[in-house]
């Protein structure tokens, strides 16, 4: 799945469906310069760090690599694939920059369900959730609140 049309045709999840201890399927961004050009104007960070090797190198970093926006929007797109269409995405916490997201590497976001309530006629998950790539865990651990809808609403 790689567009907003795929994420639109994921199934919906429902909150009788979901068990604490189950994983959400990872999703998998490679950080290409064309990926880190086109979020840098996307969303206005136009910090040489994250479009210019030589720069980046020249502040320590090893190359240039993701802004937060880009990373915050790799969990909410393994997320949205997730949840589908119904859900919502309540709360975010724990999101901690680790390490580096560099070109030439990918990042993997995956998560797993450490809690479930209902919260009156709606169904709340908390999530735990980080990115990875190949040099371990370079974002969260953290916890996201999500709400599913109930099959009987």
């Amino acid at each position: 799945m790689n567009t907003t049309v795929d994420v639109l045709r994921a199934a919906q999840r429902y909150f009788e469906d979901v068990e604490v201890g189950e994983s959400i399927p990872s999703v998998a961004f490679p950080i290409t310069v064309y990926r880190l050009v086109m979020e840098a104007g996307a969303n206005r960070d136009f910090n040489s760090i994250h479009h210019n090797s030589d720069y980046a190198r020249s502040t320590g970093a090893p190359d240039m690599y993701a802004n937060t926006l880009f990373l915050l929007g790799m969990w909410e797109r393994a997320l949205r694939e997730w949840i589908g269409c119904a859900g919502t995405i309540r709360a975010l916490r724990g999101f901690r920059m680790r390490r580096f997201n560099t070109v030439g590497d990918t990042t993997r976001v995956v998560g797993k369900v450490v809690a479930t309530r209902r919260d009156g006629s709606t169904g709340v998950v908390v999530l735990e959730v980080h990115s990875e790539n190949s040099t371990g865990i370079t974002v969260g651990p953290g916890q996201v609140e999500v709400t599913l809808p109930l099959r009987s609403a």
